[in-house]
């Protein structure tokens, strides 16, 4: 329960409701909104720095459109939290991002508010332009806002969607929120030129007055055109996106109401594909946050008066710190070695390497199939790339991953973080597919790490071999397993056994090994470590099917084509019938929540797993005393 009081932003129920509010009045609805935000989010955990750059944005949209009629899409999707709270979610806020709470991002069926669904990033102007082409294709006068953050302009598919819009000339309006961060400092040629056009403003001021005057004086503006001199270039030159078809209003600062209300007031009535530049701050109104936007921008609970403590020393190391550990010391030891991340320096791991080998590290912003490819290049010229990327962003690069990489046969490493279920972002950021989709491609060699120790090791095999690997490994710390130095390698494609047992065999991928040991200690199962999902150790898994009543697999991945689905494939080319049980994720998306929860829920604790097995056993042996079955 919230303990202050807002007086105003409590009588904002929807954006109706807001629109009835005196303009006067916005500026203390605002401070409201940015204390609440502050208040709620730091007794939660969420994206804070980026939300309370957004206060003044989302308070003017719904202020100037017609919302929900009129469509907004935010993107990235972690910026709309002034937007849900206007938008009749404030109570909702207390349980922000909690199993059987609202989510973090836009959600279609949260609400009819939310018009897209924007956990990734740089879909909201394809998005935006296919509403309003739909709105012209049915005879609609609603519009369709694209709310951009300038990290997420740096994907392709952003300028995609701006020179198919620049030529439909539908009724879009792209509101690029340009606060020169994304989650990581953003890179790249576009920052630098949204700083020039923000440093030029006062002449692209007196470039808007000269195209008013020539508005008045249309044989002059004739005159203009047909000499080659064209309005927007009489005093300075057209801006990138004017060479788009956009018309390009800006910069305006994001934090004026007064400025912004107008301005969007004017666009409303406009016609045909509009590009408003606004300036913002992250972290605008709460200092520790404007300080150090990175560390307020994805919180875990803090005291805000206090500020965010850093965590106490000697915790478990996580997956990302062994994998940035491990790539450090490996490009000390390999001078081929160079580093690749899309945008997600923190998230990865990258921290330490950036500032050791900076000549060696390549942040090439939102821009996943560049990054795959690019490293690709690099590969052919004999060095050795290391792509640091999450599960569902790889999804990204999927067509590059096949055709550039794979079929090359090319030496690139893919340290694959956020396998598995993720917590409270959500559906959208779950690595719930990454097995299913790697293991399909010839030349690919795919492993699963049970502990942090296996997880170093893997990526010392994985980049010694003369060809593509993936490691992939969960997000958070392991089971505590002591990290050996050195880079110790695996024999490719062979498991382990860490058990033996009878009657089944656990045949356990990944970190789920731990609930197979529980597993197997209750029922005096066999559990095997199987390390590999490609190639896999057909040997071993003959000799368990040859030796158990029944094989059952375990892995944190979506079941369909996953390694329980190699392990079939295996035993089917080898002419083997074994009875086979497949655990993993359901054919459906999980939402949100606490992870221990979530597993919970699809019955991959040592609990359920116990559970289901008996069962079989059960049904396998149906008249068998249950003591007969159930092995003390």
């Amino acid at each position: 329960m919230v303990t202050n009081t807002y007086p105003l932003l409590e009588t904002i129920d929807d954006p109706a409701s807001l629109r009835r509010l005196d303009r006067r009045t916005l500026p203390k609805l605002a401070d409201e909104l940015r204390g609440f935000l502050l208040d709620t989010v730091s007794r939660t955990g969420g994206h804070l720095a980026s939300n309370l750059g957004t206060v003044e944005l989302a308070i003017a949209l719904h202020y100037v459109f017609d919302t929900p009629e009129d469509r907004i899409v935010w993107d990235v999707g972690h910026q709309s939290y002034p937007h849900k709270v206007l938008t009749g979610r404030r109570e909702a806020m207390g349980k922000l991002r909690m199993h059987g709470g609202i989510s973090g991002f836009p959600k279609r069926d949260e609400s009819h508010f939310d018009a897209f669904g924007t956990a990734h990033s740089s879909t909201s102007i394809s998005a935006a332009l296919g509403m309003a082409v739909a709105a012209r294709t049915k005879g609609e006068a609603r519009k369709a806002i694209a709310v951009i953050g300038d990290g997420a302009m740096s994907a392709g598919m952003a300028f995609e969607a701006l020179n198919n819009a620049g030529v439909a000339g539908a009724d879009l309006l792209v509101v690029l929120n340009d606060n020169e961060m994304a989650i990581s400092p953003p890179v790249g040629a576009l920052t630098s030129y949204l700083a020039r056009l923000v440093y030029a403003q006062p002449l692209l001021a007196a470039r808007r007055a000269a195209d008013k005057v020539l508005a008045t004086l249309p044989p002059l503006a004739a005159l203009a055109k047909r000499v080659g001199l064209h309005a927007k270039g009489l005093v300075v030159p057209s801006t990138m996106f004017e060479q788009f078809g956009f018309e390009y209003i800006g910069p305006v600062d994001g934090h004026d109401l007064d400025a912004l209300i107008p301005t969007l007031m004017d666009l409303r009535r406009a016609r045909g594909p509009k590009f408003l530049h606004i300036v913002t701050r992250k972290g605008h109104g709460y200092k520790l946050a404007e300080a150090d936007p990175i560390t307020y921008h994805g919180v875990s609970k803090f005291e805000p008066a206090a500020g965010i403590v850093a965590s106490k020393t000697g915790s478990r190391p996580t997956f990302t710190q062994v994998f940035g550990d491990w790539l450090c010391d490996m490009a000390h030891h390999d001078a081929r070695l160079v580093g690749i991340t899309p945008a997600m320096r923190e998230g990865s791991g990258l921290t330490t390497f950036a500032q050791r080998f900076p000549g060696r590290y390549h942040d090439v912003g939102i821009a996943e199939q560049h990054a795959v490819t690019f490293a690709a290049g690099m590969a052919c010229e004999g060095l050795k790339p290391v792509v640091a990327i999450y599960s569902t962003f790889l999804q990204r690069a999927y067509d590059q991953l096949i055709h550039d990489v794979q079929i090359q046969n090319l030496p690139v490493l893919f340290a694959i973080d956020r396998g598995g279920l993720v917590g409270a972002d959500g559906a959208t950021h779950h690595g719930a597919f990454d097995l299913s989709y790697l293991r399909c491609i010839p030349n690919l060699t795919v492993m699963t790490p049970a502990d942090e120790n296996e997880c170093r090791q893997m990526l010392s095999t994985g980049f010694l071999m003369d060809g593509p690997a993936a490691v992939r490994y969960p997000r958070g710390a392991g089971c505590g397993a002591k990290v050996e130095p050195g880079f110790g390698t695996l024999p490719i494609g062979k498991a382990q056994v860490r058990r033996e047992g009878r009657k089944v065999a656990l045949l356990a991928f990944g970190p789920l090994l731990d609930v197979a040991l529980a597993v197997g200690e209750e029922l005096d199962a066999t559990v095997v470590n199987m390390r590999f999902v490609k190639p896999l150790d057909d040997a071993l898994v003959a000799e368990m099917a040859a030796t158990h009543e029944l094989l059952v697999t375990l892995e944190e991945n979506v079941i369909m084509g996953g390694a329980g689905s190699a392990v079939a494939e295996s035993l089917a080319a080898q002419g083997l019938s074994v009875p086979l049980m497949h655990l993993g994720l359901p054919d459906h998306f999980v939402d949100h929540g606490d992870p221990a929860l979530l597993l919970t829920e699809c019955g991959l604790t040592a609990e359920g797993v116990g559970a289901r097995v008996r069962r079989r056993l059960a049904a396998l042996h149906p008249l068998a005393p249950v003591s007969t079955v159930r092995v003390a």
